[in-house]
């Protein structure tokens, strides 16, 4: 009996070279729709699904496989008297390999000005339900997802004569992935009104495997969240360099994220999850001396991230340095060569040039469970924040609205100095607020940053005075806090009595 395949794909991407060594191999192919006129207008022979069902397509295409003599030839088992009668009483006739590609939802339900009815008739019926029929009935049939498994599956038939069992049950799996992924992107596209459904599923699909895990001992490896409408790595370009860890893309986000708080040229420089130095400047070569600057010992091995493109001379200025990571918009081609001299740096250009997707979740990992909640949002404006005590200049306006947007990002306790639109001092994930404020009084004064008219942002509100009495005796001219602590008049006193300034800002930032 000559064997069948049925062949329904949306993305026809290498369909006509599966198809034709199908058809060499002998085997008749089925098909319906666009996949059908496709195929035909290839050269090939096809079956039309009509004429296996006798039925037409119906309701605009909606109806087409979902029929017992498609479904039954997929999902008989051939090991089994009854079924095998049930066939010839019925004159079914076996399926053996079923192909299908799905409609893309997901990048229709991503597209911005999409409507509701174009998002819909993006929702695949009969296509995950073969998958499924195929899958289940691995024993007997070959289930193909995606295009990467088509050479896969010629090659075997070539060599084997079938798909051997071992394939079978991996294209069974990755088929199951794949309905799997399908459904819980449209459940959460339904779900977007609800900030926090009874059931969160999510659907990641790998990007690609990493070198190891935040230890060598770890493996490890980076996935995307399908629907989503672009993720860390979608519109970054690698130039050079090795291929990117675990603790790279980690640090990466984290310095994306601080430079998409700046407009001005601003560069970002991360270790360890945390900055050692931001600035900005009236030129990017400026800021990105300041915030090397900052803390030039804890930017050795560093991520950088900039926002404005690198010319030659600028590449090798930063060449000079050792940094494991540098994003920018773009570079000259003397800037990549300079920059490739150093074979560890990898370098990465950004074309993203939109901001952060919005209505994205934060997710973390606990014991047999997630932890989930909204993203921090955008920072406090001038106008939200109160003037407690003191006066505050145009310039400490300015160095302290650049404090509190870069303190968000710093995990707590958290303590940032600043002068002039530069980090001085960085106090982070400290136990004691105390800790965190001596902490980035004493890396300024290591790397020679007067401390005197500087000023402070504190992610969080100090409950007693001696936290920001330290940083009082050091000079600190004003300081941004939430404010709300039961002894909020202490504090205000403090800094009264020191005659600096203080602004609360009513809303913290902690960062675990």
């Amino acid at each position: 009996m000559r064997r069948r395949a049925l062949i329904s794909v949306y993305d026809k991407s290498g369909v006509d070279a599966l198809a034709r060594g199908l058809a060499e191999l002998g085997w008749e192919l089925i098909s319906s729709g666009g996949t059908a006129t496709f195929l035909t207008e290839q050269g090939l022979d096809v079956t039309t699904v009509e004429s296996v069902t006798d039925a037409p397509e119906m309701l605009g295409g909606r109806v087409k496989t979902l029929h017992p003599r498609i479904h039954a030839g997929i999902l008989a088992r051939r090991g089994l008297p009854e079924d095998m009668e049930a066939l010839a009483e019925q004159q079914i006739e076996l399926i053996d390999i079923v192909c299908v590609s799905l409609y893309p939802f997901a990048a229709v339900a991503g597209r911005r000005g999409a409507t509701e009815a174009e998002i819909v008739e993006m929702i695949d019926v009969g296509g995950p339900s073969m998958l499924r029929a195929a899958a289940k009935n691995f024993a007997h049939v070959a289930v193909v997802s995606s295009p990467e498994q088509y050479g896969t599956v010629l090659a075997e038939l070539r060599e084997h004569g079938e798909v051997t069992l071992e394939t079978r049950k991996r294209l069974a799996r990755e088929a199951f992935e794949t309905t799997a992924a399908y459904e819980a992107t449209i459940a959460n596209w339904f779900g977007e009104t609800e900030p926090f459904p009874e059931q969160l599923t999510l659907a990641l699909r790998k990007v690609t495997d990493l070198s190891y895990g935040e230890n060598p001992h770890q493996a490890a490896a980076y996935y995307r969240e399908l629907g989503a409408r672009r993720h860390l790595l979608s519109q970054v370009e690698q130039l050079g360099g090795k291929e990117l860890s675990y603790n790279n893309l980690a640090d990466l986000e984290g310095a994306r994220r601080i430079a998409r708080e700046f407009a001005l040229p601003a560069a970002v420089i991360v270790k360890h999850a945390n900055p050692c130095g931001v600035a900005v400047a009236a030129t990017i070569e400026e800021a990105w001396e300041r915030a090397l600057a900052a803390d030039p010992v804890s930017a050795f091995g560093c991520v950088a991230v900039l926002n404005r493109p690198v010319d030659a001379d600028f590449g090798a200025r930063i060449a000079e340095h050792f940094v494991e990571v540098l994003l920018a918009p773009e570079y000259d081609d003397a800037a990549v060569a300079a920059l490739r001299s150093k074979k560890a740096l990898r370098i990465l250009a950004d074309h993203e040039r939109r901001s952060e997707t919005p209505g994205e979740r934060d997710y973390k990992r606990v014991l047999g469970g997630v932890l989930v909640q909204d993203r921090d949002g955008d920072v406090e404006d001038r106008e939200s924040m109160r003037l407690v005590t003191g006066h505050v200049t145009e310039q400490q306006w300015g160095d302290l609205l650049f404090a509190w947007r870069v303190c968000k990002h710093v995990s707590s306790n958290a303590i940032v100095l600043v002068r002039d639109l530069q980090t001085i001092g960085i106090g982070a994930g400290q136990m004691s607020r105390v800790d965190a404020v001596r902490l980035a009084v004493e890396k300024a004064r290591e790397h020679g940053h007067p401390t005197e008219g500087a000023v402070l942002a504190s992610d969080a509100f100090f409950p007693f005075a001696d936290g920001p009495q330290i940083a009082l005796d050091a000079g600190i001219a004003a300081i941004v806090q939430p404010g709300g602590s039961k002894r909020d008049d202490e504090v205000i006193a403090a800094v009264e009595e020191a005659g600096a300034a203080m602004l609360f800002t009513a809303r913290r930032h902690f960062r675990h």
